[in-house]
Protein backbone atom coordinates (compact mmCIF):
# COMPACT_ATOMS: atom_id res chain seq x y z
CA UNK A 1 0.00 0.00 0.00
CA UNK A 2 0.91 3.95 -0.81
CA UNK A 3 -0.91 7.24 -1.35
CA UNK A 4 -1.82 8.35 -4.58
CA UNK A 5 1.35 11.32 -4.98
CA UNK A 6 3.55 8.09 -4.49
CA UNK A 7 1.81 6.47 -7.06
CA UNK A 8 2.12 9.55 -9.54
CA UNK A 9 5.74 9.98 -9.14
CA UNK A 10 6.26 6.16 -9.53
CA UNK A 11 4.19 6.37 -12.70
CA UNK A 12 6.74 9.10 -13.80
CA UNK A 13 9.44 7.08 -13.06
CA UNK A 14 7.72 4.56 -15.49
CA UNK A 15 7.83 6.78 -17.96
CA UNK A 16 11.56 8.04 -18.08
CA UNK A 17 10.82 11.72 -16.76
CA UNK A 18 13.85 13.14 -16.11
CA UNK A 19 12.67 16.69 -15.34
CA UNK A 20 9.41 17.89 -14.14
CA UNK A 21 9.02 22.25 -13.92
CA UNK A 22 6.36 23.30 -11.28
CA UNK A 23 5.58 25.64 -9.01
CA UNK A 24 4.53 24.08 -5.53
CA UNK A 25 0.87 24.60 -3.95
CA UNK A 26 -1.00 23.03 -0.86
CA UNK A 27 -3.47 21.14 -3.71
CA UNK A 28 -0.11 18.86 -4.59
CA UNK A 29 2.16 19.47 -1.68
CA UNK A 30 1.68 15.02 -1.35
CA UNK A 31 3.64 15.19 -4.43
CA UNK A 32 5.83 17.67 -3.59
CA UNK A 33 6.90 15.49 -0.59
CA UNK A 34 6.91 12.05 -1.90
CA UNK A 35 9.84 14.14 -4.75
CA UNK A 36 11.88 15.14 -2.07
CA UNK A 37 12.58 11.28 -1.44
CA UNK A 38 12.89 9.88 -5.05
CA UNK A 39 12.00 10.74 -8.39
CA UNK A 40 12.71 13.13 -11.08
CA UNK A 41 14.55 16.71 -10.47
CA UNK A 42 12.20 18.90 -9.78
CA UNK A 43 13.18 22.70 -11.09
CA UNK A 44 10.98 25.31 -9.00
CA UNK A 45 10.05 27.70 -11.72
CA UNK A 46 8.77 31.71 -10.84
CA UNK A 47 5.61 30.97 -13.09
CA UNK A 48 3.22 28.33 -14.37
CA UNK A 49 3.07 29.50 -17.95
CA UNK A 50 7.13 29.11 -18.17
CA UNK A 51 6.90 25.98 -16.79
CA UNK A 52 4.93 24.37 -19.56
CA UNK A 53 7.35 26.06 -21.74
CA UNK A 54 10.23 24.37 -20.34
CA UNK A 55 8.10 20.91 -20.56
CA UNK A 56 7.48 22.05 -24.13
CA UNK A 57 10.87 22.26 -25.08
CA UNK A 58 11.99 19.17 -23.22
CA UNK A 59 9.27 17.56 -25.58
CA UNK A 60 10.66 18.95 -28.99
CA UNK A 61 13.91 18.23 -28.07
CA UNK A 62 13.82 14.55 -26.99
CA UNK A 63 10.01 13.43 -28.32
CA UNK A 64 9.45 12.34 -25.04
CA UNK A 65 6.73 14.11 -23.26
CA UNK A 66 7.96 17.34 -20.94
CA UNK A 67 5.91 17.09 -17.62
CA UNK A 68 4.77 20.09 -15.41
CA UNK A 69 3.67 20.19 -12.37
CA UNK A 70 1.62 23.10 -10.38
CA UNK A 71 -1.33 23.20 -7.73
CA UNK A 72 -4.93 23.84 -8.11
CA UNK A 73 -7.00 27.50 -9.02
CA UNK A 74 -4.78 29.84 -11.13
CA UNK A 75 -1.94 27.45 -10.91
CA UNK A 76 -3.73 25.58 -13.74
CA UNK A 77 -5.61 28.14 -15.66
CA UNK A 78 -1.47 30.14 -15.52
CA UNK A 79 -0.81 26.65 -18.02
CA UNK A 80 -3.28 27.44 -20.80
CA UNK A 81 -0.80 29.39 -23.07
CA UNK A 82 2.03 27.34 -22.50
CA UNK A 83 -0.23 24.31 -23.03
CA UNK A 84 -1.79 25.63 -26.31
CA UNK A 85 1.18 26.39 -27.89
CA UNK A 86 2.63 23.01 -27.48
CA UNK A 87 -0.25 21.34 -28.69
CA UNK A 88 -0.68 23.12 -32.04
CA UNK A 89 3.07 22.84 -32.56
CA UNK A 90 3.40 19.34 -31.87
CA UNK A 91 5.35 19.08 -28.94
CA UNK A 92 4.31 16.50 -26.04
CA UNK A 93 3.29 17.51 -22.99
CA UNK A 94 1.88 16.28 -19.67
CA UNK A 95 0.79 18.64 -16.96
CA UNK A 96 -0.18 17.76 -13.38
CA UNK A 97 -3.18 20.27 -12.23
CA UNK A 98 -4.28 19.62 -8.06
CA UNK A 99 -7.72 20.79 -7.46
CA UNK A 100 -9.65 20.41 -4.41
CA UNK A 101 -10.99 17.28 -2.79
CA UNK A 102 -13.75 15.22 -4.29
CA UNK A 103 -16.03 16.55 -1.96
CA UNK A 104 -15.32 20.05 -2.97
CA UNK A 105 -15.56 19.99 -6.44
CA UNK A 106 -18.94 21.55 -7.04
CA UNK A 107 -18.61 24.09 -4.28
CA UNK A 108 -17.95 27.67 -4.40
CA UNK A 109 -14.41 27.03 -2.31
CA UNK A 110 -11.07 27.96 -2.27
CA UNK A 111 -8.79 27.55 -5.69
CA UNK A 112 -12.19 25.08 -6.97
CA UNK A 113 -12.02 25.24 -10.75
CA UNK A 114 -12.90 22.83 -12.84
CA UNK A 115 -9.73 22.07 -14.61
CA UNK A 116 -10.48 19.32 -16.82
CA UNK A 117 -13.43 21.78 -18.79
CA UNK A 118 -10.79 24.45 -18.89
CA UNK A 119 -8.16 22.29 -20.75
CA UNK A 120 -10.07 20.51 -23.78
CA UNK A 121 -9.70 22.86 -25.82
CA UNK A 122 -6.05 23.23 -25.86
CA UNK A 123 -5.21 19.59 -25.16
CA UNK A 124 -5.31 16.30 -26.93
CA UNK A 125 -6.41 14.51 -23.70
CA UNK A 126 -8.14 15.98 -20.44
CA UNK A 127 -8.96 13.77 -17.30
CA UNK A 128 -10.04 13.90 -13.91
CA UNK A 129 -8.69 11.28 -11.68
CA UNK A 130 -11.77 10.05 -9.30
CA UNK A 131 -10.07 7.36 -7.37
CA UNK A 132 -6.35 5.93 -6.75
CA UNK A 133 -6.92 2.75 -8.41
CA UNK A 134 -6.63 4.81 -11.41
CA UNK A 135 -3.72 7.25 -11.24
CA UNK A 136 -1.11 5.18 -13.27
CA UNK A 137 -3.43 4.45 -15.96
CA UNK A 138 -4.92 7.66 -16.47
CA UNK A 139 -0.86 8.98 -16.68
CA UNK A 140 0.17 5.90 -18.73
CA UNK A 141 -2.58 7.27 -21.42
CA UNK A 142 -1.87 10.72 -20.60
CA UNK A 143 2.00 10.06 -22.19
CA UNK A 144 0.62 7.71 -25.17
CA UNK A 145 -1.72 10.52 -26.52
CA UNK A 146 0.42 13.36 -25.80
CA UNK A 147 3.43 11.35 -27.94
CA UNK A 148 1.24 9.67 -30.62
CA UNK A 149 0.60 11.28 -33.66
CA UNK A 150 0.52 14.38 -34.09
CA UNK A 151 1.85 15.10 -30.85
CA UNK A 152 0.71 17.41 -28.23
CA UNK A 153 -0.97 18.33 -24.74
CA UNK A 154 -2.65 16.13 -21.98
CA UNK A 155 -3.35 17.32 -19.07
CA UNK A 156 -4.66 15.15 -15.78
CA UNK A 157 -5.97 16.55 -12.62
CA UNK A 158 -5.53 15.74 -9.19
CA UNK A 159 -7.76 15.83 -6.62
CA UNK A 160 -5.86 16.81 -3.31
CA UNK A 161 -7.60 13.85 -1.68
CA UNK A 162 -7.13 11.52 -3.97
CA UNK A 163 -3.00 12.27 -3.55
CA UNK A 164 -3.67 10.91 0.26
CA UNK A 165 -5.57 7.98 -0.15
CA UNK A 166 -3.59 5.08 -0.16
CA UNK A 167 -3.85 2.09 -2.97
CA UNK A 168 -2.01 -1.25 -3.83
CA UNK A 169 -2.83 -0.94 -7.68
CA UNK A 170 0.69 -1.76 -9.87
CA UNK A 171 2.23 1.14 -11.12
CA UNK A 172 1.30 1.05 -15.45
CA UNK A 173 5.00 0.22 -17.02
CA UNK A 174 5.70 2.19 -19.85
CA UNK A 175 4.54 0.53 -22.99
CA UNK A 176 6.19 1.04 -26.28
CA UNK A 177 4.88 3.18 -29.30
CA UNK A 178 3.23 1.51 -31.86
CA UNK A 179 5.19 1.41 -35.17
CA UNK A 180 3.56 2.94 -38.26
CA UNK A 181 4.45 0.94 -41.59
CA UNK A 182 4.52 2.14 -45.13
CA UNK A 183 1.74 3.06 -47.19
CA UNK A 184 0.35 0.68 -50.28
CA UNK A 185 2.49 0.35 -53.22
CA UNK A 186 -0.06 1.45 -55.17
CA UNK A 187 -0.08 5.07 -53.56
CA UNK A 188 3.38 5.48 -53.08
CA UNK A 189 3.79 4.46 -56.94
CA UNK A 190 0.92 6.82 -58.56
CA UNK A 191 2.99 9.71 -56.08
CA UNK A 192 6.66 8.31 -58.02
CA UNK A 193 4.68 8.97 -61.26
CA UNK A 194 3.31 12.37 -60.59
CA UNK A 195 6.59 13.54 -59.35
CA UNK A 196 8.51 12.09 -61.92
CA UNK A 197 6.09 13.99 -64.95
CA UNK A 198 6.31 17.23 -62.81
CA UNK A 199 8.07 20.30 -64.56
CA UNK A 200 8.48 22.06 -61.18
CA UNK A 201 8.05 19.95 -58.17
CA UNK A 202 8.96 20.91 -54.63
CA UNK A 203 9.19 19.89 -50.95
CA UNK A 204 7.67 22.02 -48.40
CA UNK A 205 8.79 20.79 -45.32
CA UNK A 206 6.85 21.12 -42.22
CA UNK A 207 7.56 21.05 -38.24
CA UNK A 208 6.65 16.89 -38.43
CA UNK A 209 9.40 16.53 -41.03
CA UNK A 210 12.17 17.83 -38.45
CA UNK A 211 11.54 14.42 -36.44
CA UNK A 212 15.33 13.12 -36.04
CA UNK A 213 14.28 10.08 -39.05
CA UNK A 214 12.08 12.07 -40.94
CA UNK A 215 14.75 14.90 -41.43
CA UNK A 216 17.18 11.66 -42.30
CA UNK A 217 14.75 10.24 -44.83
CA UNK A 218 14.26 13.53 -46.22
CA UNK A 219 18.27 13.97 -46.91
CA UNK A 220 18.16 10.88 -48.60
CA UNK A 221 15.68 11.31 -50.66
CA UNK A 222 17.57 14.61 -51.96
CA UNK A 223 20.53 13.24 -51.97
CA UNK A 224 19.09 10.45 -54.51
CA UNK A 225 16.96 13.27 -56.16
CA UNK A 226 17.76 16.68 -55.52
CA UNK A 227 14.78 18.41 -56.01
CA UNK A 228 13.74 21.74 -54.64
CA UNK A 229 12.94 22.69 -51.23
CA UNK A 230 11.22 25.59 -49.42
CA UNK A 231 11.08 24.63 -45.32
CA UNK A 232 8.55 26.57 -42.93
CA UNK A 233 9.83 27.92 -39.64
CA UNK A 234 9.90 25.00 -37.50
CA UNK A 235 10.88 23.21 -40.46
CA UNK A 236 14.51 24.67 -40.68
CA UNK A 237 17.80 22.33 -40.59
CA UNK A 238 16.64 19.58 -42.29
CA UNK A 239 18.41 20.46 -45.54
CA UNK A 240 22.08 20.09 -44.81
CA UNK A 241 25.01 21.92 -45.99
CA UNK A 242 25.60 19.21 -48.73
CA UNK A 243 22.15 19.66 -49.91
CA UNK A 244 22.20 23.65 -50.10
CA UNK A 245 21.65 23.34 -54.28
CA UNK A 246 18.31 22.31 -53.21
CA UNK A 247 17.26 25.04 -50.65
CA UNK A 248 15.11 27.95 -51.67
CA UNK A 249 14.55 29.43 -48.33
CA UNK A 250 11.64 29.43 -45.53
CA UNK A 251 8.43 30.43 -46.06
CA UNK A 252 6.09 32.38 -43.43
CA UNK A 253 3.47 35.08 -42.22
CA UNK A 254 4.34 37.40 -45.42
CA UNK A 255 4.42 36.42 -48.98
CA UNK A 256 7.36 37.80 -49.96
CA UNK A 257 10.13 35.39 -50.03
CA UNK A 258 11.82 32.86 -53.08
CA UNK A 259 10.18 30.00 -51.80
CA UNK A 260 6.95 31.84 -51.93
CA UNK A 261 7.63 32.52 -55.86
CA UNK A 262 8.60 28.82 -56.31
CA UNK A 263 5.43 27.51 -54.35
CA UNK A 264 3.30 29.60 -56.82
CA UNK A 265 4.70 28.65 -59.58
CA UNK A 266 5.47 25.08 -58.84
CA UNK A 267 3.11 22.35 -60.74
CA UNK A 268 3.41 19.90 -57.89
CA UNK A 269 3.83 20.68 -54.48
CA UNK A 270 5.40 17.52 -51.72
CA UNK A 271 3.98 18.58 -48.41
CA UNK A 272 6.01 16.87 -45.82
CA UNK A 273 5.15 16.65 -42.37
CA UNK A 274 3.18 20.02 -42.66
CA UNK A 275 0.72 21.74 -40.25
CA UNK A 276 -1.32 24.71 -41.79
CA UNK A 277 -1.21 26.44 -38.63
CA UNK A 278 2.73 26.76 -39.55
CA UNK A 279 1.54 28.99 -42.49
CA UNK A 280 -1.73 29.72 -43.88
CA UNK A 281 -2.20 27.13 -47.47
CA UNK A 282 -4.49 29.93 -49.21
CA UNK A 283 -1.27 32.49 -49.12
CA UNK A 284 0.92 29.40 -50.65
CA UNK A 285 -1.42 27.68 -52.82
CA UNK A 286 -3.93 29.12 -54.29
CA UNK A 287 -2.86 27.70 -57.75
CA UNK A 288 -5.59 25.56 -59.00
CA UNK A 289 -3.60 23.63 -61.38
CA UNK A 290 -0.94 22.12 -58.78
CA UNK A 291 -1.18 18.81 -57.51
CA UNK A 292 -0.66 18.64 -53.93
CA UNK A 293 0.67 15.46 -52.04
CA UNK A 294 0.76 15.06 -48.17
CA UNK A 295 3.24 12.82 -46.58
CA UNK A 296 2.34 12.48 -42.72
CA UNK A 297 1.86 9.75 -39.90
CA UNK A 298 -1.85 11.03 -39.92
CA UNK A 299 -4.80 12.59 -41.80
CA UNK A 300 -4.75 16.07 -43.15
CA UNK A 301 -7.29 18.82 -41.80
CA UNK A 302 -9.18 19.49 -44.94
CA UNK A 303 -9.92 22.97 -46.04
CA UNK A 304 -10.29 25.28 -49.36
CA UNK A 305 -6.73 25.16 -50.01
CA UNK A 306 -5.69 22.37 -48.51
CA UNK A 307 -7.33 19.36 -50.59
CA UNK A 308 -4.57 16.82 -51.11
CA UNK A 309 -4.65 15.29 -54.52
CA UNK A 310 -3.05 12.26 -53.00
CA UNK A 311 -2.12 11.34 -48.95
CA UNK A 312 0.68 9.10 -48.29
CA UNK A 313 -0.01 7.57 -44.69
CA UNK A 314 2.23 6.01 -41.92
CA UNK A 315 5.57 6.36 -41.24
CA UNK A 316 7.20 9.52 -42.23
CA UNK A 317 10.41 8.33 -42.95
CA UNK A 318 9.76 5.12 -43.98
CA UNK A 319 7.23 6.13 -46.72
CA UNK A 320 10.19 8.79 -47.74
CA UNK A 321 12.44 5.77 -48.06
CA UNK A 322 10.38 4.07 -50.69
CA UNK A 323 9.34 6.80 -52.41
CA UNK A 324 12.69 7.84 -52.93
CA UNK A 325 13.35 4.24 -54.36
CA UNK A 326 10.67 4.82 -57.07
CA UNK A 327 11.09 7.92 -58.47
CA UNK A 328 12.10 7.89 -62.19
CA UNK A 329 15.03 9.92 -63.54
CA UNK A 330 14.04 13.67 -63.81
CA UNK A 331 15.20 17.19 -64.16
CA UNK A 332 16.58 18.30 -60.91
CA UNK A 333 16.92 21.55 -58.50
CA UNK A 334 19.98 22.69 -60.54
CA UNK A 335 18.44 22.22 -63.97
CA UNK A 336 15.13 24.60 -63.42
CA UNK A 337 16.07 28.12 -64.71
CA UNK A 338 13.87 29.15 -61.59
CA UNK A 339 15.16 27.66 -59.03
CA UNK A 340 18.77 29.29 -59.76
CA UNK A 341 17.29 32.43 -60.19
CA UNK A 342 15.38 32.24 -56.64
CA UNK A 343 18.59 30.79 -54.75
CA UNK A 344 20.40 33.69 -56.30
CA UNK A 345 18.13 36.29 -54.53
CA UNK A 346 17.76 34.08 -51.59
CA UNK A 347 21.70 34.28 -50.61
CA UNK A 348 21.87 37.83 -52.22
CA UNK A 349 19.67 38.61 -49.40
CA UNK A 350 21.44 37.01 -46.49
CA UNK A 351 25.17 37.97 -48.28
CA UNK A 352 24.35 41.66 -48.32
CA UNK A 353 26.16 44.63 -46.66
CA UNK A 354 23.49 46.52 -45.30
CA UNK A 355 23.47 50.55 -44.34
CA UNK A 356 24.82 51.15 -40.61
CA UNK A 357 23.60 53.75 -38.20
CA UNK A 358 25.58 54.97 -35.10
CA UNK A 359 24.66 53.52 -31.89
CA UNK A 360 22.42 50.31 -32.73
CA UNK A 361 22.85 46.67 -34.00
CA UNK A 362 21.78 45.90 -37.97
CA UNK A 363 20.04 42.76 -37.54
CA UNK A 364 22.20 41.14 -40.68
CA UNK A 365 25.24 42.21 -39.35
CA UNK A 366 24.36 40.22 -36.16
CA UNK A 367 22.80 37.09 -38.03
CA UNK A 368 26.47 36.81 -39.80
CA UNK A 369 28.36 37.07 -36.37
CA UNK A 370 26.45 34.33 -34.91
CA UNK A 371 26.75 32.34 -38.13
CA UNK A 372 30.15 32.49 -37.72
CA UNK A 373 30.72 32.40 -34.09
CA UNK A 374 28.69 28.87 -33.31
CA UNK A 375 28.20 25.45 -34.59
CA UNK A 376 25.63 23.10 -36.24
CA UNK A 377 24.80 21.20 -33.56
CA UNK A 378 24.10 24.70 -31.26
CA UNK A 379 20.36 24.74 -29.66
CA UNK A 380 19.27 28.17 -30.67
CA UNK A 381 15.51 29.21 -28.88
CA UNK A 382 13.64 32.59 -30.80
CA UNK A 383 11.40 34.12 -29.23
CA UNK A 384 8.24 36.50 -31.35
CA UNK A 385 8.81 39.27 -33.00
CA UNK A 386 10.38 41.27 -35.78
CA UNK A 387 13.52 39.94 -34.42
CA UNK A 388 11.70 36.51 -35.21
CA UNK A 389 11.19 36.86 -39.16
CA UNK A 390 15.01 38.09 -39.70
CA UNK A 391 16.51 35.05 -37.67
CA UNK A 392 14.06 32.62 -39.78
CA UNK A 393 14.59 34.15 -43.30
CA UNK A 394 18.43 34.77 -42.63
CA UNK A 395 19.66 32.55 -39.90
CA UNK A 396 20.58 29.61 -41.66
CA UNK A 397 21.28 26.09 -39.78
CA UNK A 398 21.66 23.03 -41.30
CA UNK A 399 20.54 20.27 -38.08
CA UNK A 400 16.95 19.62 -37.77
CA UNK A 401 15.70 21.10 -34.05
CA UNK A 402 18.21 23.04 -33.29
CA UNK A 403 16.80 26.54 -34.00
CA UNK A 404 13.11 26.66 -32.38
CA UNK A 405 10.51 29.22 -33.21
CA UNK A 406 6.97 29.46 -32.04
CA UNK A 407 5.84 29.07 -35.16
CA UNK A 408 2.11 27.68 -34.55
CA UNK A 409 0.69 30.45 -31.89
CA UNK A 410 3.63 32.64 -32.16
CA UNK A 411 3.61 32.93 -28.36
CA UNK A 412 5.77 35.59 -26.74
CA UNK A 413 8.21 34.34 -24.10
CA UNK A 414 9.31 31.34 -25.20
CA UNK A 415 12.52 31.65 -25.53
CA UNK A 416 14.23 31.94 -22.05
CA UNK A 417 12.62 28.98 -20.73
CA UNK A 418 13.11 26.94 -23.82
CA UNK A 419 16.97 27.88 -23.45
CA UNK A 420 16.98 27.14 -19.95
CA UNK A 421 15.07 23.70 -20.46
CA UNK A 422 17.95 23.25 -23.71
CA UNK A 423 20.33 24.05 -21.26
CA UNK A 424 19.31 20.89 -18.57
CA UNK A 425 19.77 18.36 -21.47
CA UNK A 426 22.98 19.97 -22.97
CA UNK A 427 24.82 21.07 -19.51
CA UNK A 428 27.90 20.84 -21.87
CA UNK A 429 27.04 23.10 -24.57
CA UNK A 430 26.04 27.05 -24.57
CA UNK A 431 22.64 27.48 -25.50
CA UNK A 432 21.84 30.39 -27.76
CA UNK A 433 18.54 32.34 -27.13
CA UNK A 434 17.18 35.52 -29.18
CA UNK A 435 14.14 37.77 -27.81
CA UNK A 436 13.02 41.24 -28.47
CA UNK A 437 12.74 43.27 -25.56
CA UNK A 438 8.65 43.00 -25.61
CA UNK A 439 9.06 39.02 -25.07
CA UNK A 440 11.86 39.14 -23.00
CA UNK A 441 10.10 40.58 -19.92
CA UNK A 442 6.86 38.27 -20.48
CA UNK A 443 9.39 35.74 -18.31
CA UNK A 444 12.48 37.31 -17.57
CA UNK A 445 11.69 36.22 -14.28
CA UNK A 446 12.81 32.83 -14.53
CA UNK A 447 16.19 34.53 -14.78
CA UNK A 448 16.37 33.40 -11.40
CA UNK A 449 15.44 29.89 -12.20
CA UNK A 450 18.35 29.94 -14.54
CA UNK A 451 20.73 30.99 -12.19
CA UNK A 452 19.95 28.82 -9.45
CA UNK A 453 20.18 26.07 -11.64
CA UNK A 454 23.45 27.56 -13.55
CA UNK A 455 22.05 27.06 -16.67
CA UNK A 456 24.36 27.96 -19.86
CA UNK A 457 23.42 30.00 -22.46
CA UNK A 458 23.95 33.01 -23.77
CA UNK A 459 20.51 35.40 -24.51
CA UNK A 460 20.59 38.21 -26.75
CA UNK A 461 17.98 41.25 -25.99
CA UNK A 462 17.14 42.95 -29.38
CA UNK A 463 15.94 46.01 -27.74
CA UNK A 464 13.93 48.87 -29.35
CA UNK A 465 11.53 49.69 -26.73
CA UNK A 466 9.07 48.75 -28.66
CA UNK A 467 6.28 45.96 -29.99
CA UNK A 468 8.04 46.18 -33.51
CA UNK A 469 6.35 43.62 -34.98
CA UNK A 470 2.79 45.33 -34.28
CA UNK A 471 4.33 48.58 -35.16
CA UNK A 472 5.70 47.86 -38.62
CA UNK A 473 1.79 46.23 -40.03
CA UNK A 474 0.18 49.34 -37.88
CA UNK A 475 2.18 51.32 -40.24
CA UNK A 476 1.64 49.86 -43.61
CA UNK A 477 -2.11 49.73 -42.60
CA UNK A 478 -2.49 52.60 -41.39
CA UNK A 479 0.60 55.15 -41.95
CA UNK A 480 0.54 54.96 -38.36
CA UNK A 481 1.22 52.77 -35.17
CA UNK A 482 -0.06 53.26 -31.57
CA UNK A 483 -0.02 51.35 -28.61
CA UNK A 484 3.21 49.68 -29.21
CA UNK A 485 6.08 52.14 -27.44
CA UNK A 486 7.98 50.79 -24.47
CA UNK A 487 9.76 52.01 -21.39
CA UNK A 488 13.44 51.67 -21.36
CA UNK A 489 14.89 48.99 -18.60
CA UNK A 490 18.32 48.93 -18.27
CA UNK A 491 18.69 45.31 -19.37
CA UNK A 492 22.35 44.89 -18.10
CA UNK A 493 21.41 45.86 -14.42
CA UNK A 494 18.74 43.93 -14.51
CA UNK A 495 20.82 40.48 -15.18
CA UNK A 496 23.30 41.71 -12.73
CA UNK A 497 20.73 42.32 -10.34
CA UNK A 498 19.51 38.42 -11.03
CA UNK A 499 23.34 37.42 -10.24
CA UNK A 500 23.92 36.73 -14.00
CA UNK A 501 26.20 38.37 -16.58
CA UNK A 502 25.15 41.49 -18.04
CA UNK A 503 26.86 43.05 -21.61
CA UNK A 504 25.82 45.38 -23.82
CA UNK A 505 26.29 45.84 -27.81
CA UNK A 506 26.59 49.12 -28.91
CA UNK A 507 27.06 49.61 -32.39
CA UNK A 508 28.05 47.14 -34.93
CA UNK A 509 32.06 47.20 -34.45
CA UNK A 510 31.68 45.61 -30.94
CA UNK A 511 29.35 42.10 -32.30
CA UNK A 512 32.42 40.27 -33.03
CA UNK A 513 34.22 41.10 -29.66
CA UNK A 514 31.25 41.22 -26.78
CA UNK A 515 29.71 37.87 -28.97
CA UNK A 516 33.34 36.14 -28.04
CA UNK A 517 33.19 37.31 -24.66
CA UNK A 518 29.31 36.30 -23.83
CA UNK A 519 30.52 32.71 -25.36
CA UNK A 520 33.10 32.72 -23.06
CA UNK A 521 31.45 33.08 -19.79
CA UNK A 522 29.96 30.41 -17.72
CA UNK A 523 26.43 30.68 -16.56
CA UNK A 524 23.31 32.53 -18.22
CA UNK A 525 24.62 35.67 -19.83
CA UNK A 526 22.31 38.76 -21.17
CA UNK A 527 23.46 40.39 -23.98
CA UNK A 528 21.49 43.92 -24.77
CA UNK A 529 21.53 44.57 -28.25
CA UNK A 530 19.90 48.39 -29.19
CA UNK A 531 18.65 47.24 -32.60
CA UNK A 532 18.69 48.72 -35.82
CA UNK A 533 14.90 48.26 -37.39
CA UNK A 534 15.38 50.85 -40.24
CA UNK A 535 15.06 48.17 -42.89
CA UNK A 536 12.02 46.37 -40.87
CA UNK A 537 9.59 47.79 -43.46
CA UNK A 538 11.07 45.33 -45.94
CA UNK A 539 10.03 42.46 -43.48
CA UNK A 540 6.15 42.83 -44.65
CA UNK A 541 5.68 44.39 -47.92
CA UNK A 542 5.23 42.67 -51.48
CA UNK A 543 7.50 42.30 -53.52
CA UNK A 544 7.93 42.70 -56.82
CA UNK A 545 8.71 39.22 -58.12
CA UNK A 546 9.50 40.13 -61.40
CA UNK A 547 12.48 41.89 -60.65
CA UNK A 548 12.87 39.15 -57.71
CA UNK A 549 17.05 38.74 -57.71
CA UNK A 550 18.10 41.39 -60.01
Amino acid sequence: MRNGAELVVESLEAHGVSYIFGIPGAKIDKVFDVLADHGPKLVICRHEQNAAFMAQAIGRLTGQAGVCLVTSGPGVTNLVTGLMTANSEGDPVVALGGTVPRSQLLKETHQSLQGVDVMRSVTKYSAEIDEPSVISEIIANAFRIAEAPLPGAAFVSLPQDVLGADTDVACFPRLSAPVLGVAPDVILNEAAAMISKAKCPVLLLGMDASERSAAEAVRVLLRKHPLPVVCTYQGGGIVSRDLLECFVGRVGLFVNQPGDVLLREADLILAIGFQPIEYDPHLWNANPDAYLINIDSCQSTLEQYYQPKLEILGSISENLRSLAEKISKRQYARDIPLVQKLQGALFKGIEQQPTEHEGIVHPLLFIKALSGAIGDDVVVTCDVGSHYIWMARYFLRYQPRKLLFSNGQQTLGVALPWAIAASLLNPQQKIISVSGDGGFLFSAMELETAVRLGSNFVHFVWRDDCYNMVKIQQELKYGRSFGVALGSPDIVAFAESFGAHGLRINNNNEIDTVMKKALDLEGPVIVDVPIDYHDNTSLCINMNVEAYGH
